[in-house]
């Protein structure tokens, strides 16, 4: 009897054993402790959350673009060189005199037809000029040493020059001047902002200039020098426009390279200003025609807007800015 009355209570301690254990465990799993002490558990409770992702640095993007413009002509373009892909104003693909905005170009392909042959140093001085200080002299002797050429081809095709720019760039909108007396004139180039964008991509991926010379036009495009007060008759500053829409962020990255070109013109009484910019990430033109009887500055702040606007994401934006096709003028 003695000995049937030790198994029962043996039996019931161990169940009530195993009893008091399960919410014990149960508690410990609870608190995240696992067994361990207090500041050494590796249960639920100590597991850090995951670091948030952080943002993508800001670019230019496709986005609309809202500008209050008075005057003939006013359109822009955006090139996204990682895709190629072209967004802009509904009348990208329409024309206007390049200007010295050309003056990128014309260097480009003077160098590119040296191959590894070294310039003269007057030469190279002359083509630094062209577009640092955006010297229509030094322009000159640098376009003809290339082949062109003030004399109108008789088929009224654009001269060689402006012919290799088509063909290597593959710009589609491009055209001689159709000014009477002035047809064969650098300045007078008709050229889109599609074709602009077109024009900066090719002089940044080294089409235009060759692997000798693509790094050095660049950084010349990268130290243009001058306001838009520092003008003189045939040369003077150029370093505005797009490049002063940017935020530092931007500008952090990497160096941007700009080709503005600017005319009053007497003969159809209007400022002709064109903002070209590209670095290794897009292409940007914005282009203008309005009367003469503004400054230079309305140009250079329209510019300098769109570029603006385009910043993606916008300053303060928690989230990226959706992209969207064409943008509105």
């Amino acid at each position: 009897m003695r000995s049937r009355v030790t198994m029962v209570l043996a039996v019931a301690a161990v169940v009530l054993g195993s009893a008091l254990l399960v919410p014990t465990a149960y508690a410990r799993l609870s608190s995240g402790d696992g067994g361990g002490s207090s500041s050494g558990g590796s249960g639920g409770a100590d597991v850090a959350a995951p670091a948030p992702t952080p943002p993508p640095p800001p670019t230019l993007a496709a986005g609309p673009v809202s500008v209050d413009f008075d005057g003939d002509f006013f359109s822009w373009a955006l090139m996204d060189r990682k895709t190629g892909e072209i967004s802009g104003a509904k009348n990208m693909a329409s024309t206007n005199s390049t200007e010295s905005m050309i003056k990128a170009w014309i260097v480009s392909d003077y160098l590119r037809q040296l191959g590894d042959r070294k310039p003269p140093a007057d030469m190279l001085k002359m083509a630094s000029a062209a577009i640092r200080k955006s010297d229509d002299g030094a322009a000159d002797k640098v376009y003809f040493a290339a082949g062109g050429s003030y004399r109108p081809s008789a088929n009224g095709a654009p001269n060689p020059v402006i012919q290799r720019a088509i063909k290597t760039c593959g710009l589609t909108d491009t055209k001689r001047g159709n000014v009477k007396k002035y047809e064969g004139f650098w300045s007078f180039t008709r050229m889109s902002p599609r074709d602009a964008v077109r024009l900066g991509d090719c002089i940044a991926d080294g089409k235009a200039a060759g692997p000798k010379w693509t790094k050095w036009v660049l950084d010349e495009m990268s130290k243009v020098s001058g306001s838009v007060s520092d003008q003189h008759e045939t040369y003077g500053g150029g370093k505005w426009g797009i490049v002063d829409g940017l935020p530092a962020s931007i500008k952090a990255q990497g160096p941007v390279s700009i080709k503005n070109g600017w005319t009053r013109l007497g003969y159809d009484g209007n400022w002709h200003v064109n903002c070209l910019a590209v670095t290794d990430k897009w292409s940007l033109a914005v282009m203008m025609r309005y009367p003469a009887g503004r400054s230079l500055s309305y140009g250079a702040k329209t510019c300098a807007s769109v570029a603006t606007q385009l910043v993606t994401p916008q300053p303060g934006a928690v989230l990226k800015v959706p992209q969207q096709p064409a943008g509105k003028l």
